[in-house]
């Protein structure tokens, strides 16, 4: 039998920032651009500065559970102890499902970006290849994994500085603010889960807490750090892309309509240096850097969060053992491997991008109660980082989500029912096997 001897303690907060950056910066390479179709500058913008209020409440208010609660489970673990088990299993499905599906969608890009490299090399091998390596060095150790992340991260972030550094001086104003509003308020609520999709992921960092070496100190600091870092990116990128050539330059492969593209920095440089330019060859290159990063520190989460779920037995129990040789969950990173191949088997990117999403709004939404429940349940609970401004951060933060999950239910109804039958059955089927266990 396998023994559980707990997972190593080696992370610092410099590697807390790392993962915490990296989980989310594939977020500025791809993806955020689309929200722009939907809303426009002016639409896609308020979007995100809304979106970036609530991540900026919300990982503070995180940050004082992942303090006081230092689990690897995150946000199972939270409402476990503040609303029960039930609201504990449902929080935990939600997290697995925005880790699990957010990767499958990032390694399409990255298998997309070896075949404009490697034509002859089809897109699933590489993205399947790249799921097998990097579930390999989550197995391997967390440290190893670590570093790896803190590395290619700051590689993705220094080429995001030298491209804004790039399109800066071509910005115009006029080019911002051409046709801002295409679609009027319903652009705006359409645009929110592209505008998410600047930082999803960035929870992940509670996940490795039972790995930091003082949690109850470090954790705060790389949740500030992170955030800090992610919210300037985001700014930077937004407004020097759009701002070279109109936003639609960006969006759509021809710069005028029709079909879409999942490159809006590659667009933007070819306006300024050509397509066989330097530097436009270096971000495609160093751009892949941050699908990286983010693929395998989501990798590296979802293995944790899996893990937990196991170790209670809320889903089968070998997904919670830990490997005797390497002290790391190898049967949880395997199996969501499983299920992440699976999701990228189907073509439906977009789609398993905003599941991911739906799990993450859920997950905000519990947490956001959970520190309020434990605050008044248990006020002796040793807290050793507090969110400022309580109540008003985790109030905030529940709001903008609330509103957020609703509005894409509205623009997504099949996609929602299909997310909320999948807590419904997960629910039934715990309750009735935790039922044959009594």
């Amino acid at each position: 039998m396998i023994q559980n001897k707990g997972l190593k303690k080696t992370l610092t907060p410099f590697m807390l920032w790392g993962l915490g950056v990296g989980y989310v910066i594939s977020g500025m390479y791809f993806g955020w651009n689309l929200g722009l179709e939907k809303g426009g500058t002016g639409g896609m913008a308020i979007a995100t500065l809304a979106v970036m209020l609530m991540y900026v409440t919300f990982t503070f208010s995180y940050a004082e559970l992942a303090c006081a609660i230092p689990k690897a489970g995150g946000v199972f673990d939270y409402a476990n102890k503040a609303m029960g088990r039930n609201i504990g299993f449902i929080a935990g499905i939600a997290q697995i499902v925005e880790f699990i599906l957010a990767p499958p969608a990032i390694a399409f890009a990255i298998g997309a970006y070896f075949n404009a490299f490697f034509p002859q090399v089809p897109i699933l091998t590489s993205a399947i290849t790249v799921y097998f390596i990097f579930t390999a060095l989550n197995i391997y150790g967390i440290k190893a994994a670590a570093s790896f992340e803190v590395i290619i991260t700051v590689l993705a972030v220094a080429e995001l500085l030298l491209f804004s550094g790039l399109a800066a001086p071509k910005f115009e104003m006029a080019n911002l603010t051409h046709n801002a509003f295409p679609n009027g308020w319903g652009g705006v609520f359409a645009a929110i889960p592209f505008a998410i999709w600047f930082f999803l992921g960035i929870e992940g960092i509670a996940n490795v807490a039972e790995e930091t070496k003082n949690p109850q100190k470090d954790i705060g600091k790389g949740f500030g750090w992170a955030i800090f870092t992610l919210a300037i990116l985001c700014i930077m990128i937004f407004v020097t892309a759009t701002g070279i050539a109109g936003w639609e330059a960006i969006v759509y492969k021809n710069g005028t309509g029709g079909e879409t593209s999942d490159s809006p920095l590659p667009l933007a440089l070819a306006k300024i240096t050509g397509n066989n330019h330097a530097m436009y060859h270096l971000l495609i290159t160093v751009g892949l850097f941050g699908l990286v990063a983010s693929f395998h520190g989501l990798i590296l989460a979802a293995g944790r969060s899996t893990y937990e779920m196991g170790r209670v037995h809320n889903i089968p129990s070998f997904l919670g053992e830990i490997s005797p040789r390497f002290h790391t969950p190898a049967n949880a990173l395997i199996g969501n491997m499983v299920i992440g191949i699976l999701a990228l088997l189907s073509g439906k990117t977009s789609e398993i991008i905003i599941l991911s999403v739906f799990g993450a709004l859920t997950l905000y939404i519990i947490a956001m109660i959970s520190i309020m429940v434990l605050r008044k349940k248990q006020p002796e609970l040793q807290r050793p980082f507090s969110v400022a401004f309580y109540p008003a951060f985790p109030i905030i933060a529940l709001v903008i989500a609330t509103i957020s999950i609703l509005a894409m239910f509205i623009f997504n109804p099949l996609l929602g029912f299909i997310y909320f039958s999948i807590l419904v059955i997960t629910f039934l089927l715990y309750r009735i096997f935790k039922k044959a266990e009594l």
